[in-house]
């Protein structure tokens, strides 16, 4: 599919296509525009258990360490107190959805299912995003490169902003 200057993207589904992102590696676009509240893309995966969920962990994270540009990263979702999802397989393309500290989406999970739900109305070509929520433990190796007015540098949840804050000023 071709958007914004021949620029072809692969469709994900009737509103989210992938492509080339400046934010990082590979990304998440409107192929038209959103409203508020849709769920814009089901995050999928393999259901794992929490002691499966360390072991899948171990493997992401070694990979990534050793190509940060090959690899994404880690991509385990935490669905319940039992289980995680690993989202990391080919048919799951909203594990590229990047972070953002001043997202477009956030996450839900609805009946066991994860979604990815617009909290804006977005246009179409914007990038998809949200914020992953991270802790502060190990804030330094979570650099952000959203690029936005309100980032902060790294991705961490909102809520521990005022915390990082006093941090950096250290």
């Amino acid at each position: 599919m071709d958007l914004n200057g021949g620029v072809i993207m692969e469709k994900a589904n009737e509103f989210v296509g992938v492509k080339k992102s400046k934010v990082h590696g590979t990304g998440v676009f409107a192929l038209k525009d959103i409203p508020k509240n849709t769920k814009v893309i089901e995050y999928v995966g393999k259901k794992v258990t929490k002691k499966q969920s360390d072991d899948v962990f171990e493997k992401q994270f070694a990979k990534y360490e050793k190509n940060p540009n090959k690899y994404g990263g880690v991509y385990l979702f935490e669905l319940n107190k039992r289980y995680d999802l690993d989202g990391n397989v080919s048919w799951n393309p909203a594990r590229l959805i990047n972070h953002s500290c001043d997202p477009n989406c956030e996450t839900d999970i609805i009946k066991g299912h994860i979604w990815i739900i617009s909290i804006k109305d977005i246009k179409k070509g914007e990038e998809i995003n949200y914020d992953y929520g991270y802790d502060l433990e190990n804030y330094k190796d979570h650099l952000c490169k959203c690029g936005t007015k309100k980032c902060i540098g790294y991705i961490v949840a909102e809520e521990h902003w005022p915390k990082l804050k006093k941090l950096l000023k250290k």
